[in-house]
């Protein structure tokens, strides 16, 4: 293990006996054909499994479709780019010069890609007891403070069975503009409640974030009357 790597392998609490993984898994494929993609889809499949085992233990009353929420509130985009930060793991990833120019060691999908990969080259180099000891260690603080299940519905979701409750058609949703190069869009999004002849909008780095800030601003408008 080089000391570069020292830090982060601490934080881990994992000692690599093939540092060559942790390398791999540290490098984006925009710095070669030796890349962390492949142990990226290992390790979000054994991230997967070990998070809905740790849920289906710690929550035995709730559904499927509640546990299914709960899933997706850990190993999204934000959650794993969030420990991603709290490992600093931008500051170890292998980057080439067009992503390094742009700052792609602090993008969420990048920072979110290299931490399943990490797990999927911890898996590799040892076993899945190994492996996912290290996610339990990852991932236990965030399960011990869950939110509730209303509050993991996403507003377009809450938006829709508000909306249903109550017998009116499901919102439209519609892009209006796109603005910025391809790696840092902004996009502005109107929500439409024709049945209330309501419209609102929102703004996000993705579609669908944009939607649901149109869906979050309608569903106050809507609870506020």
């Amino acid at each position: 293990m080089t000391a570069a790597t020292d830090e982060l392998v601490k934080s881990l609490h994992y000692q690599f006996s093939n540092p060559a993984l942790l390398k791999a898994a540290l490098t984006h494929r925009s710095a070669g054909n030796d890349n962390n993609e492949r142990l990226e889809y290992l390790g979000d499949a054994v991230l997967g499994f070990v998070v809905a085992e740790l849920l289906y233990r710690k929550f035995p009353d709730a559904s499927e479709g509640e546990l299914s929420r709960l899933r997706a509130s850990l190993v999204n985009r934000d959650s794993l780019a969030s420990i991603a930060r709290e490992l600093e793991l931008g500051s170890y990833l292998t980057l080439g010069s067009g992503e390094l120019k742009s700052g792609g060691y602090r993008r969420d999908s990048i920072l979110a890609d290299a931490l399943e990969a990490i797990l999927g080259a911890i898996l590799l180099d040892s076993d899945f007891q190994r492996c996912s000891d290290c996610i339990h260690q990852l991932f236990t603080g965030r399960l011990d403070t869950m939110p509730d299940d209303v509050e993991l519905k996403d507003p377009k979701t809450r938006l829709q069975e508000y909306l249903q409750a109550r017998k009116f058609e499901v919102p439209v949703y519609e892009v209006i503009s796109v603005f910025g190069k391809a790696h840092n869009q902004e996009f502005t999004v109107d929500c439409h409640v024709k049945a209330l002849n309501q419209c609102t909008s929102g703004k996000g780095k993705s579609r669908r974030k944009a939607e649901q800030d149109a869906a979050q601003t309608m569903l106050t408008l809507l609870e506020a009357d």
